[in-house]
């Protein structure tokens, strides 16, 4: 069963000097990898047409399937949809629907049109249109089934793109996928890529349906276990025994097999599952930890507070650390973690503390105590542990790390508690 193949290109200027990020096309490709599709190009283009034709030209000689976000507004730089349009052999006209959509848009947030916003509304002929439910660009996909070619069209904006896509493009590119395919992804933390790979050679080299590829994140490893089938039941029927093993192999490194469950999300649910509260304290991560505990939706029902001691000073009036402790050890030691936590615990009634102190550099590293040093301490109902971190990187990697390995560490942390509290009862 042969994959079709699809090419992203992300429209603007913008992109190309380095002014915003280009998180659509990681959201596009990672998409575009769960329903089955194959990619083998990115593009960045600017608003420029002659180049933009050139690009599009390259990947629709290429590629199946075309995806162009960004280029759809109102200005005269917003190129993507006439451009699309010409190399399609497509004239573009006026949709009324989409023009009275704009309309209701405007009158929803209590403001007029200005002429050159109907230029959204032009749409190329024969093109199915997108709807946008969270801005005035709508998209389209330009269909040629003669020689299996289509390009579709996205805004720029990710929160209407994301949009746009799960409600019109994954079933459209769906429909074009043969039979069916499923994917799953096994969440592993704590394990370096290089080691969960060696973990599952065997099962790399032997692959051929389903197929098994590693990705490393912060901190973690996703692995992607992808099957096809005739049909979505004899996929997954394929995919469930490889998932099974790898839970064998890897264990409780495992935090999640759901795409869309994140680490925090994880440790989140288990704190609040097991009707537990948690604050935390930091100073290497400035609030990152925190941050990350309160993007998970519910966690007020357990997120009590969230302290910065960055100075020794507000590690002894906040936190509870003693001065001998700093005097002795210093303020990046294995005690001044472990005072943080009992003081947070003593502070806030906290079921669960967790405390980061480290060097993240680019200065401050000794020889005894290098930059990329950092301790994490967590307690659980006065359970402390502590862990010794070494990252590697620049300050905000070593920072990123060391949030998810204090993420780790509390899931590790709580499993722990319970399965011995269990095991104390039985």
């Amino acid at each position: 069963m042969s994959k079709l193949t699809v090419e992203l290109i992300s429209v603007g200027t913008e992109i190309l000097m380095g002014n915003i990020i280009n998180t659509n096309a990681a959201y596009l490709a990672e998409r575009c990898v769960r329903l089955g599709l194959n990619c083998y190009y990115q593009d960045v283009v600017g608003d420029n047409a002659g180049r933009l034709k050139s690009t599009i030209d390259t990947a629709l000689g290429r590629a199946d399937i075309v995806i162009l976000c960004g280029g759809l507004g109102p200005t005269d730089d917003d190129l993507t949809k006439e451009t699309a349009a010409a190399c399609m052999g497509r004239e573009l006209y006026l949709d009324e629907e989409s023009k009275a959509a704009i309309s209701d848009y405007f009158a929803r947030i209590g403001r007029v049109p200005t002429d050159n916003n109907w230029k959204q509304a032009m749409m190329p002929k024969d093109s199915i249109i997108l709807p946008n439910h969270n801005g005035t660009a709508p998209g389209c996909i330009i269909a040629d089934k003669d020689k299996n070619k289509h390009v579709i069209l996205l805004p720029g904006p990710p929160e209407e793109l994301k949009l746009m896509f799960e409600e019109s493009v994954e079933p459209y590119l769906s429909s074009l996928t043969p039979g069916a395919i499923v994917s799953k992804t096994v969440k592993v933390c704590g394990i370096g890529e290089s080691k969960a790979e060696t973990i599952i050679s065997d099962l790399i080299k032997s692959q051929s349906n389903p197929t098994i590829a590693t990705y490393a994140k912060t901190g973690e490893v996703h692995i992607r276990v992808s099957a096809s089938a005739d049909d979505e039941q004899a996929a997954r029927k394929l995919v469930k025994p490889i998932v099974k093993e790898l839970k064998e192999r890897f264990g409780e490194a495992i935090y999640s097999t759901s795409d869309d469950v994140t680490l925090e999300k994880a440790v989140v649910d288990l704190i609040i599952g097991n009707e537990l509260t948690v604050s935390t304290v930091e100073s290497c991560t400035g609030g990152l930890l925190a941050g990350r505990l309160v993007s998970v939706p519910g966690v007020s029902d357990a997120f009590k507070s969230g302290l910065i001691t960055y100075s020794n000073k507000s590690k002894r009036k906040l936190a509870g650390v003693k001065k001998s402790t700093l005097d002795k050890y210093g303020a990046v030691s294995k005690q001044t973690a472990t005072e943080m936590v009992k003081g947070l615990a003593a502070l806030t009634k906290s079921d669960i503390t967790v405390a980061t102190t480290g060097i993240a550099g680019p200065g401050g590293g000794t020889a005894d105590k290098p930059v990329g040093l950092v301790y994490i301490a967590c307690s659980v109902c006065g359970n402390v542990t502590v862990k010794e971190c070494h990252f590697t990187g620049n300050r905000q990697k070593i920072r990123d790390n060391s949030v998810t390995a204090a993420l780790n560490l509390m899931r590790q942390c709580i499993l722990k508690y319970y399965s011995e509290k269990t095991f104390g009862k039985e």
